[in-house]
């Protein structure tokens, strides 16, 4: 009897829960200018979430961030001069890919020189390993062992 009244609680609150809304409900004027929009809400980072992008970021921030990348699609600008305004107002901080630059190139060249040490790493260990072990001529039968 007690699974069933948890039972039917469970349907209640799942049936009464009020409905999820979007985080982001904008809707440009042309789906040109709504891809955009969406690719560049995507691509940049919410300040204050640091690991959401402003599309999914609850926060008023995101709110204000969104308004004005929408504000500038709308007047016209291009997603490199929105990029640029959003780097010169928050910092390289704010795209979830970095550019390249020589401040950022340890951020690019990393991968590539910690996997090129792995590999000297591991060339090493298998030539040390590989002359200690026993060459096929080296080995001794038994019986050659007791006549030496």
């Amino acid at each position: 009897m007690r699974a069933m009244r948890i039972a039917w609680l469970l349907v209640a609150v799942v049936l009464l829960a009020p409905p999820a809304f979007a985080v982001d409900p904008t809707e440009m004027p042309t789906p040109e200018l709504q891809e955009r929009y969406k690719a560049l809400t995507h691509e940049l980072r919410c300040m204050q979430c640091q690991n959401q992008s402003i599309a999914d970021s609850p926060v008023g921030l995101a709110a204000d961030l969104r308004r004005e990348v929408r504000d500038m699609l709308l007047a016209g600008k291009s997603d490199e001069e929105i990029r640029e305004f959003m780097v010169a107002r928050y910092g390289e901080f704010i795209l979830f890919r970095p550019r390249m630059s020589a401040r950022n190139a340890w951020l690019w060249l990393a991968p590539a020189v910690l996997l090129a040490i792995g590999a000297i790493v591991a060339v090493r260990i298998v030539r040390q390993r590989a002359k200690l072990a026993p060459i096929d001529g080296d080995t001794f039968d038994d019986d050659e062992a007791e006549s030496r």
